[in-house]
């Protein structure tokens, strides 16, 4: 048994994940357009009526914005906390609402959402469970917490924020306020803080890091994953892209098959 993973689309211009098992599908957040979410779903041959539920981590534009025209163009229910929706100013027909360390069973997947540190009303990590296959998705993250490093370990692969090169971020020409909020604490995480994670706290039987919410200007998809390859021999490290979707990845827990097997089912120009 195993969890097919993909990313829609991961960084400031919008962020979408995409987990699934052989019955049911759930996205991680919506911020890109419907018309983007069902190209890049049809460009990777996944069906939108698998998709039983959207979850949102946190109301800022870059992962709510498609939300409203995709659930009522396709009526799959939408998962807020209450203060995320009521932030987030979009008006819906029907909202359900998650709370943190409660599991939610979506057809045979499980879903558990816990607080992260962010600039935002209410926002909430998730990991995905199948069996015992775990899949988190965390980005979006001011500082490495209890709370993530717990999850962490869980995992048989992740979607992590590595955001920005900090000498890079400091030589920018961001103004003092954006490099603050983007460095202090409720912002994002580091390459640094994010490798910290990785070498000290991720699970044996983790087969599969997609490095997520790159910065256009303060970071290099190169640097990056240069940086987690020189740290790993068994986990395979892929970049979650600003523009594109990935492939889609099959996770395999360890105890029924070796690794995971990556689905290239279109060019990754």
């Amino acid at each position: 048994m195993s969890i097919q993973i993909a990313s829609l689309n991961s960084g400031s211009n919008g962020n979408c994940y995409y987990v699934s098992n052989q019955e049911d599908a759930i996205l991680i957040d919506i911020g890109i357009t419907c018309k983007e979410v069902e190209t890049r779903l049809l460009r990777l041959g996944l069906s939108i009526s698998k998709i039983r539920a959207i979850f949102i981590s946190h109301e800022h534009g870059d992962h709510i914005k498609g939300v409203k025209i995709f659930t009522k163009k396709y009526g799959i229910p939408v998962y807020f906390t209450y203060a995320t929706f009521s932030n987030s100013k979009i008006q819906l027909d029907a909202v359900n609402y998650f709370t943190a360390e409660t599991p939610i069973s979506i057809g045979t997947l499980k879903i558990t959402a816990f607080e992260k540190h962010h600039d935002a009303a209410h926002p909430h990590s998730f990991i995905i469970e199948h069996h015992r296959t775990c899949v988190g998705v965390f980005t979006d993250l001011g500082i490495v917490c209890d709370n993530l490093i717990r999850y962490f370990k869980m995992c048989d692969a992740v979607f992590l924020e590595a955001n920005y090169c900090e000498e890079m971020l400091q030589k920018s020409r961001y103004p003092y306020f954006l490099k603050n909020r983007i460095s202090g604490g409720k912002g994002h995480l580091s390459n640094r803080q994010a490798l910290q994670l990785f070498k000290e706290h991720q699970s044996p039987k983790l087969q599969l890091l997609l490095l997520s919410h790159l910065s256009r200007e303060n970071n290099s998809p190169e640097l990056v994953k240069e940086l987690f390859q020189a740290e790993t021999i068994s986990t395979e490290i892929v970049i979650a892209s600003r523009e594109r979707e990935t492939a889609v990845y099959h996770i395999i827990n360890n105890s029924l098959s070796e690794g995971f097997v990556s689905e290239k089912q279109y060019s990754l120009l």
